[in-house]
């Protein structure tokens, strides 16, 4: 009966607003497997278009957007500083628009490679969903994806779409992003949220901006003392941090040290 009803709700997705949720694992360091980070994306689609963005950050954004409370948002679960964007996605137009930040500047990126996929005549189930597997090579990094055809929507999580289905599950070959779906929601409006006044770049610049990254104190918009002896440090750009404060005062570098903190990944799920 549970696997009738999510088949019946599947055939309704078009036209309707649903929100598919990402568990997604990734190692920030790719020299130390110990090194995993687990967070929660959404997927939100009305049929014609997607948008891909982390849960804990829509949180934040919209408690502070509601009351300014910075206290408040610092008090909220934190999500990790590589997971600042949004992927939206037009399913007419196959277009692909990576939303970020760099301080206070809004960016955006138009992705001009897409995903070539295999489809592999091997299947299996995942929980209740009968999926397919495919692979493909994609921006320096070999994935192997499982998907649904149960489910009439051509996407997945980040800029993965184009296969028959919905992405249920992907990794890279190299076990260090990965992504499982975890449960699917209908909502009544989707996020379609994205930074106004956005500069163009291309993916070559983005990285050069966060490889470049020095921390600048005048990126602080609020700071809250905790009463563990550590700060937490909120963003212009929304982001929060915490530090300790007796680590920080026996640096002699303490804004190279913020700029650990506060800077991405270079194990980064696109390598070229």
């Amino acid at each position: 009966m549970i696997r009738l009803v999510f088949l019946l709700m599947a055939t309704t997705v078009f036209g309707q607003n649903y929100r598919f949720v990402y568990e997604y694992k990734f190692r920030p360091d790719a020299a130390s497997k110990d090194s995993l980070v687990t967070d929660y994306m959404n997927l939100d689609t009305n049929g014609k278009e997607s948008f891909f963005y982390n849960a804990a950050k829509f949180e934040k954004d919209s408690l502070f957007n509601a009351t300014k409370d910075s206290k408040a948002v610092a008090e909220l679960k934190n999500y990790d500083r590589n997971l600042t964007y949004t992927v939206h996605k037009v399913y007419s137009g196959k277009s692909i628009q990576f939303y970020d930040k760099f301080q206070t500047a809004n960016l955006v990126i138009k992705e001009e490679k897409f995903p070539n996929w295999k489809i592999v005549k091997e299947f299996k189930k995942i929980g209740e969903i009968d999926c397919q597997k495919a692979v493909s090579n994609y921006r320096g990094r070999s994935w192997e994806v499982w998907f649904s055809k149960d489910y009439p929507v051509n996407d997945g999580p980040y800029k993965f779409s184009g296969l028959p289905g919905l992405v249920v599950q992907i990794n890279d070959t190299d076990n260090d992003h990965r992504f499982n779906l975890i449960q699917i929601k209908k909502i009544k409006n989707i996020n379609s949220s994205v930074p106004k006044n956005n500069k163009e770049m291309s993916e070559k610049e983005y990285r050069k901006l966060w490889a470049n990254y020095r921390f600048n104190p005048e990126e602080i918009s609020a700071m809250n003392m905790g009463t563990d002896k550590t700060m937490t440090i909120q963003l212009k750009d929304g982001y929060t941090g915490k530090v300790g404060m007796e680590k920080l005062k026996k640096t002699k570098d303490m804004d190279g040290a913020l700029s650990i903190l506060f800077g991405k990944t270079k194990n980064t799920i696109e390598r070229d």
